[in-house]
């Protein structure tokens, strides 16, 4: 498109409120995260859709990641968001269960990132307990709003019992 774009604006109209900047973001803020996914989350987050498991993620989305998990707060990724926790997650000392479902090229990927794939169905999540991280394909695998509706209810659900 031949057009600027603003993030923080675009991101006001579909919260319809006021949007806060990244960088103002602390762990305390919240009691967990989700990440929708999208190409919004492997192409302004980080930029795994066009480098693979060689993506750089944005600084500021990192931190918040880190600072969740040392919080011990959860953290949810939805359709491919989960190649972003890969890569946030790359050089850590151990490694994490996530799931997009049973895209091989992709799985891969975040392999190659270091994390561990689990196939997963679409109306289902992948959880790992002891990290409090939880993933579903969501629309790697859906065909429609119904299928990935039941994972993404699922991974919500999940999460709000960590809380």
């Amino acid at each position: 498109m031949n057009e600027n774009r603003n993030v923080l604006v675009e991101s006001a109209r579909i919260a319809r409120g006021h949007i806060t900047d990244l960088e103002e973001l602390t762990s305390d803020d919240m009691d967990g995260l989700i990440f929708p996914g999208g190409f919004g989350s492997v192409l302004n987050l980080c930029d795994f859709a066009l480098k693979g498991s060689d993506c750089d993620i944005h600084p500021e989305v990192n931190r918040i990641i880190q600072e969740i998990m040392q919080a011990n707060k959860p953290l949810g990724f939805i359709c491919i968001a989960p190649a972003l926790f890969a890569r946030a997650v790359k050089n850590a000392d151990k490694s994490f269960r996530i799931t997009i479902g049973n895209d091989t090229s992709t799985v891969d990927q975040i392999e190659k990132l270091g994390s561990q794939h689990k196939i997963c169905a679409v109306d289902d999540f992948i959880i790992d307990e002891e990290n409090k991280i939880v993933s579903t394909p969501a629309y790697m695998l859906a065909g429609r709003i119904s299928e990935a509706a039941t994972g993404i209810e699922k991974l919500v659900q999940k999460i709000l019992s960590f809380v």
